[in-house]
């Protein structure tokens, strides 16, 4: 019997795929490559689930710390929101998750590995690039692309295999990590309708302010409230502190890498927090230029990881760059929390570059004269005092 390894989550699409593909003799191992989000007891009723749908073997895989390691701490050094909206909250995870599995399928020599990825989303392109640059020996497997099934026909041809899964239950398209959770239903099939409260997995808790203090080391979130603990748990802590406020709930609009628009609801508390936090202490501690070209190449970089360009070398390229900036980004910035938003208060930071002895912006100018002054302005203004003269510009 054939071996096929699935990347299996416990959803709707990779449960039709597992009981299809065993219906279709195979032998399927699943696999969850956890990148957070997943409590011990999620993880345990996936596995009970995987094995009642005909699952030969199941593996739960975490890589929590690698990804952070690898991606998570370069979207912060970068900035990196899709849009100026969406912090890549499942399109880095799956680059990860892709070649998780990929690894597990060659371990157990399987002859191919499935998804449950459709056809017109860039979930099927993040998995196919991965797959086939790592392992192009291995075949690819995508009952629901290759079908077109919708989730009601997934639903429908479930509950004909004998399967209980109720067209309630797949109402909406969930998926959980520790860098944000991705909301999908009818509404985000729209381009007016917004997302119901009840569609996101964090209710709202708390409504009066809570202050809280960010620590940073070279650009990563190495404390809470002067509590040190490594990034993960601090990401994991802020989430949980900023998502009871509703904090971080957005929907992204953005051109899929096959080029028709898509229409996403995300909630991404602690990486909003963290990513508008860092960016505040780089621009007290950062030249001009350094915050210019950051942007630049971060901005890149986002697009490339986004697109699932990620095994490119010039990520490696742009992650040096990035990281060699972050040397004096070390501080703590106070953010104040309230439902629906937060406010970034200010920051501490010995490489700030506010506290010179140079001058106050608007008040004191200490370290030149008046006529210093005068003098720059004049010829700052050359180029296009000159251009204006040439050309007799005109100006009303």
């Amino acid at each position: 019997m054939k071996k096929v390894v699935l990347a299996y989550s416990g959803g709707l699409d990779t449960s039709f795929c597992l009981k299809y593909l065993q219906r279709q003799g195979y032998e399927v191992h699943t696999i969850l490559i956890n990148t957070g989000g997943f409590s011990p007891d999620e993880l345990s009723s996936i596995e009970k689930r995987a094995y009642e749908l005909g699952s030969k073997a199941h593996v739960n895989a975490d890589i929590v710390d690698k990804y952070y390691e690898k991606a998570i701490k370069f979207l912060v050094f970068g900035n990196v929101l899709k849009n100026n909206t969406y912090p890549l909250s499942v399109s880095a995870e799956r680059v990860f998750q892709a070649m998780e599995a990929i690894h597990y399928a060659k371990t157990i020599g399987a002859f191919a590995i499935a998804h449950g990825s459709t056809g017109a989303g860039n979930d099927q392109i993040r998995f196919d690039l991965i797959f086939r640059t790592i392992a192009p020996e291995i075949e690819i497997i995508t009952p629901i692309r290759d079908l077109k099934l919708s989730r009601q026909a997934e639903v429908e041809w479930l509950q004909n295999e004998g399967v209980d899964y109720s067209w309630e239950k797949a109402q909406y398209s969930i998926n959980k990590g520790i860098w944000g959770t991705s909301v999908g239903g009818k509404e985000t099939l729209t381009s007016n309708l917004p997302l119901p409260e009840s569609a996101f997995p964090s209710q709202i808790t708390n409504s009066g302010p809570t202050k809280v203090s960010l620590h940073f080391e070279k650009g990563e979130l190495v404390g809470i409230d002067d509590q040190f603990s490594k990034p993960t748990d601090n990401i994991s802590k802020l989430e949980e502190l900023a998502s009871a406020y509703g904090i971080g709930r957005d929907i992204h609009v953005g051109d899929t890498i096959i080029g028709i628009k898509g229409r996403v609801g995300f909630e991404a508390a602690a990486p909003l927090v963290i990513i508008k936090a860092h960016h505040l202490l780089e621009k007290h501690v950062l030249t001009k230029w350094q915050q210019y070209w950051k942007e630049q190449l971060g901005n890149w970089y986002g697009m490339l990881f986004h697109e699932g360009q990620y095994l490119d070398p010039v990520m490696r390229n742009i992650e040096t760059f990035l990281a060699d900036t972050q040397a004096n980004v070390t501080g703590k910035v106070v953010v104040t929390l309230r439902p629906y938003h937060f406010s970034l208060e200010g920051i501490e930071s010995e490489h700030d570059l506010m506290n010179t002895q140079f001058g106050q912006y608007g008040e004191m100018n200490n370290a030149w004269t008046a006529e210093d002054a005068k003098g720059f302005i004049k010829i700052l203004g050359n180029p296009q005092a000159i251009y204006s003269q040439v050309n007799a510009q005109q100006y009303v």
